[in-house]
């Protein structure tokens, strides 16, 4: 618990940056308020929480790398720093090239954590290889992942080093389908265990002083209740903070659902026919329960009542609504196709029709009223759940009691693989069971009293694309998600740090209602103590190296002058363009209309959604490529760090606003403080802010922001940094001063 004190930290940041380094006052400034959140904790459950709002061009990664190092070599234990996006993790992690320069030291000292599924499982590569005998089409790709295994930094196949025309050249379904999606490692059983890539990360992270994740991880580990090995980190620093609401929401939601519920059924009984290679339960932990039958009798019992659950083809069925075909006895309906169907009937039956699908690309209504077969569906679908998880939860306690009972005779590998057997079936079955079984049994419970704030917010959803009906759910979402945030993770930690370029809401009223805001956004509320606010502002002059046009004259609900715009924005840049779009199906509708003439004009054009490249390589194409174009949804709107003239315009297809779907509307009336257009307006200054942030990242950058929304509300345009000036203008003479300005 030794601290680290303002000083230190003004001081190890010197040191990283070095003599000749550009001063930034603000940078010092920063590194030494963020070290109060390193400070001892004084009372159990009330950690040191730092807000810290840090102007784009601060160099706040380098700030909060400062005083965690410190505190990291000080007491021996590790600070996670955790970010939202792929990008920043990447930043995070060459920045730390400067504190540790030699590469084999690095390794030791900092580890990249990510999400099991990011990772080549070289079990699925070995059962691949064997599957594909000599068939050229997949020993092809095949080979040169096996070449790439044997060269790569961390086995991370979904966005590391693994080249980006792979996925181009032969789908993203090879890369998928090699990872561990499903959560069926077997670990120590696994002939590949001591090599695994996984394994290694999480190993090399256990002595680790910096561990670098992303929020969807450790979210998932504060659920959880622990990382891999039951520890709990007691110092994070939140980079992106901004992302803290949606981060928890994902993390702490629940999803009784189609896909879901046939996941779990193909994760207890394996491959059902079909050339899938799963491992049901039985074989992943044959060897632990073999002879044994006090383990077998209670795996048999799970197995057999896991045909309950959706059986393969269940899509088909729902779309013709015949789950009787499925049953799990003759003449008997499958109970979860027919919850499935049930609640399918009444989303149909409430939907609004197709305007809602156009929007979404699916259906949503409320869970009450119920229709009146949905709770007798709901009792028939739980009692088969608990048939399920009463013989897993007996599994899995008579597993770790052999821990106990032979503790003497159990050698590490097993002892390793009954550790990971019990994780596995909390984590991926049991968790699930218990939340399902809650959100059936509020089916025939009250609705909430209108006006009356919910814990949780419960509704109903059924997706759908042009083939058809590709899921249909009970969704449960807790109304504020920081409130679990606050009690799972934050609580039990001593320091966090969270930092953005966009934690406060500029067009609030006065400065304490700003901060209040960001407090609430990422369950600061919640603590004991209230949080230490740290602002510094943006070193860059805006008046003079932005413009900001308002489009007057372009109707962008309307795809053809949309398209023509964009056309015409990106040949007067000359390249360097980044669009942005609230929409998929309008990205790829103005991608079709533009590329050919941009690419005959010399003027590459990239699309997230489009090409089968991966974001990080999209981006680095981009970056390196000055005249190119780039056009990306929202993991582009907050996660592109390209400085110079590569990136010198931006284009903003229409205001932002949030979807009106369930769950926003139910935020917007119960956490809006009384104002739900105000709270809509705080979301999208927020989204603009995020938006503007990619366009200048240096002292020399100059760039323009375009915004294609004639009905853009003035009251927005305070998202803007001070000294920008917003002006609304035809597209003819935005394109003529977009030329001019950047010339």
């Amino acid at each position: 618990s030794l601290p680290v004190q303002p000083a230190e930290a003004r001081a190890r940041l010197a040191e990283m940056l070095g003599p000749g380094a550009e001063q930034r006052p603000g940078q010092a400034d920063y590194a030494a308020a963020a070290a109060a959140a390193f400070a001892p904790r004084e009372t159990r459950g009330d950690p040191h929480v730092v807000l810290a709002e840090a102007g784009t061009g601060t160099g706040k990664t380098l700030g909060y790398i400062a005083p965690a190092s410190l505190w990291a070599e000080r007491n021996k234990g590790p600070v996670w720093i955790s970010t939202f996006t792929r990008h920043l993790q990447r930043q995070v992690e060459s920045e730390l090239a400067r504190l540790i320069p030699d590469p084999e030291t690095r390794r030791h000292r900092v580890v990249v954590r990510k999400g099991r599924e990011n990772y080549l499982c070289l079990l699925n590569l070995e059962d691949a290889v064997v599957a594909a005998g000599n068939a050229a089409p997949s020993v092809i790709p095949l080979g040169l992942v096996a070449r790439w295994a044997a060269a790569t930094a961390d086995g991370d196949i979904q966005g590391g080093d693994l080249p980006g025309w792979f996925a181009e050249l032969f789908g993203a379904g090879m890369t998928l389908g090699l990872a561990d999606r499903r959560g069926e490692c077997i670990h120590a059983g696994c002939p590949h265990w001591r090599k695994c890539f996984v394994e290694h990360t999480i190993r090399r992270a256990r002595t680790a002083e910096l561990v670098v994740a992303n929020h969807a991880l450790v979210m998932a580990q504060a659920a959880w209740g622990g990382i891999d090995d039951n520890t709990v980190p007691v110092r994070y620093v939140f980079d992106e903070g901004h992302h803290v609401f949606d981060a928890a929401d994902s993390a702490f939601s629940a999803e009784l659902s189609g896909v879901e519920t046939a996941e779990l059924r193909r994760w207890l009984l394996g491959a059902e026919g079909g050339r899938s290679r799963a491992r049901g339960l039985r074989r992943r932990i044959e060897e632990l329960v073999a002879e044994r039958p006090e383990l077998q009798a209670p795996l048999d019992a799970a197995l057999q009542a896991a045909r309950a659950l959706p059986a393969p083809g269940w899509a088909t069925r729902l779309g013709a609504d015949q789950p009787e075909l499925a049953g799990t006895e003759p003449g008997r309906a499958n109970p979860a196709e027919a919850f499935l169907g049930a609640i399918r009937r009444q989303v149909l039956a409430r939907s609004q029709g197709d305007g809602e699908l156009a929007r979404s690309g699916a259906f949503e209504c409320d869970l009450y009223p119920v229709q009146p077969d949905l709770p007798a569906v709901a009792e028939h679908l739980g009692r088969a759940l608990a048939r399920i998880e009463a013989p897993l939860k007996t599994l899995a306690e008579r597993l770790a009691a052999r821990l106990e009972d032979e503790a003497e005779a159990l050698d590490e590998a097993t002892r390793n693989r009954i550790e990971a057997a019990c994780r596995s079936l909390k984590r991926r079955a049991l968790d699930a069971l218990s939340a399902w079984q809650a959100m059936l049994r509020a089916t025939a419970g009250a609705p909430p009293e209108p006006g009356m704030r919910p814990e949780h917010v419960l509704f109903l959803r059924l997706d759908r694309r042009d083939a058809g009906d590709r899921d249909v759910g009970l969704h449960r979402h807790w109304l504020d998600p920081t409130i679990p945030f606050a009690a799972t993770l934050a609580q039990p930690a001593q320091g966090l740090l969270v930092t953005s370029a966009t934690l406060r809401d500029t067009g609030a009223d006065d400065p304490d209602t700003a901060w209040a805001i960001a407090e609430g956004r990422v369950g600061a509320t919640h603590l004991p103590s209230p949080a230490i606010r740290v602002a510094v502002a943006s070193p860059f002059d805006y008046a003079a190296q932005t413009r900001a046009f308002v489009i007057t004259d372009v109707n962008a609900r309307d795809i053809a002058p949309l398209a023509a715009a964009y056309r015409a924005l990106f040949l007067a840049a000359g390249g360097g363009a980044l669009g942005l779009f609230t929409a998929i199906t309008r990205l790829r509708a103005v991608h079709a209309r533009i590329a050919p003439e941009l690419e005959a004009a010399g003027i590459p054009l990239l699309a997230q959604h489009v090409d089968a490249m991966d974001n990080a390589t999209l981006v680095d194409v981009f970056r390196t490529e000055e005249e190119s174009c780039l056009l990306g949804t929202d993991a582009m709107r907050d996660g592109v760090d390209v400085p110079g003239r590569a990136l010198r315009l931006v284009v903003f297809e229409r205001v932002p606003w949030p979807r009106p779907d369930i769950l926003h509307r139910e935020r917007r009336v119960h956490l809006s403080g009384g104002d739900p257009a105000g709270f809509d307006d705080r979301v999208v200054r927020f989204r603009l802010r995020q938006a503007f942030g990619r366009l200048i990242r240096s002292a020399t950058d100059r760039g323009v922001f375009v915004l294609l929304d004639r009905q853009t509300p003035s009251r927005l345009l305070s998202a803007f940094p001070a000294g920008v000036q917003v002006r609304r203008l035809g597209l003819a003479q935005a394109v003529e001063q977009t030329r001019a300005f950047l010339a």
